[in-house]
C-alpha cells in the first residue's frame, strides 16, 4: 500500500508542483493551503504531513500541537536555529528549508517512513537470524551481533520485503537516508560481503541474502513463528 501524504502549503505553485513529483514517485497525496483545512483533513488517515511553518491563518507549530501520531516534516523558508529546535522539541520528525530539492525531500520522506514501519514491527525471523526492529538488535542463534548503520539498513529493507527483488539502484536509493549518506555502487558490494560474513553460517552460500543474477539481490524463505 502506497504512503499516504497530505501537504500543508499556501503557495500555489509549490503545493502542486510537490503533489506532482510526489505522486511520480507512488505516493498518495493530499493537499491544504490553511492550517483550518489542514486540521479537518487530518482526521482522516496519513503516513506523513509535510508542513508549511508560515500560513495565512496560523503557524506550523500550532498545527503540529494538534497533530497526534502521524509523522510531521516542516517545510519552510525559516532557517533560524532557534525555530529548527523548537520544530524538533516538539515532536517533528525532520525541518527541511526552502529551496529544497525534491530528491533531498523525498529521500527523508522515505527515512521518516521506514523509521516509522520498523519502530512498529514485530520480529523477523531468518533461518537462525533474529531481527528486532522495536530495539535495532539482530541476533544469531541467540547472540546479539554487531552491525554497522549501513548493515542493519540493507537487512532491514531487505528482510521487511521478503518477496521483492530489489536492483542495485532501487536498494541504494532505499538506503539514501536523512543525513545524505550516499552509498555507491562499489561500496555496496562491500557492505553486502561484510554483511553476508556476520550473519551468514556459510558466506560463500547465503541462504539470508541471496544474488539475483544480474538484477541484484532479495531475502532468502523467512519465517515468522516465534521459536
Amino acid at each position: 500500500m502506497n504512503a499516504k501524504v497530505l501537504i500543508v502549503e499556501d503557495d500555489v505553485s509549490i503545493l502542486m508542483g510537490l503533489k506532482f513529483c510526489l505522486e511520480q514517485e507512488g505516493f498518495v497525496v493530499e493537499t491544504a493551503s490553511l492550517g483550518k483545512e489542514a486540521l479537518e483533513k487530518v482526521r482522516n488517515t496519513f503516513d506523513l504531513v509535510l508542513l508549511d511553518l508560515n500560513l495565512p491563518d496560523m503557524n506550523g507549530f500550532e498545527i503540529l500541537e494538534q497533530i497526534k501520531d502521524i509523522p510531521v516534516i516542516f517545510l519552510t523558508a525559516n532557517d533560524e536555529e532557534v525555530s529548527i529546535v523548537q520544530g524538533l522539541d516538539m515532536g517533528a520528525e525532520d525541518y527541511i528549508t526552502k529551496p529544497f530539492r525534491t530528491r533531498e525531500l523525498i529521500s527523508r520522506m522515505k527515512a521518516v517512513l521506514r523509521r516509522r514501519n520498523a519502530l512498529n514491527a514485530s520480529k523477523i525471523y531468518l533461518h537462525n537470524l533474529v531481527i528486532d526492529p522495536k530495539q535495532a538488535k539482530v541476533l544469531k542463534n541467540n547472540q546479539e551481533i554487531f552491525l554497522t548503520t549501513m548493515e542493519y539498513k540493507i537487512l532491514l529493507i531487505l528482510a521487511t520485503n521478503p518477496n521483492v527483488v530489489f536492483t542495485r539502484e532501487k536498494l541504494l536509493a532505499d538506503i539514501w537516508d536523512v543525513d545524505e549518506e550516499y552509498v555507491n555502487d562499489n561500496t555496496l558490494t562491500v557492505y553486502i560481503k561484510r554483511l553476508r560474513e556476520k550473519i551468514e553460517d556459510n558466506p560463500n552460500q547465503p541462504k539470508i541474502i541471496l544474488t539475483v543474477r544480474g538484477i541484484g539481490y532479495k531475502i532468502g524463505d523467512k519465517s515468522d513463528e516465534k521459536k
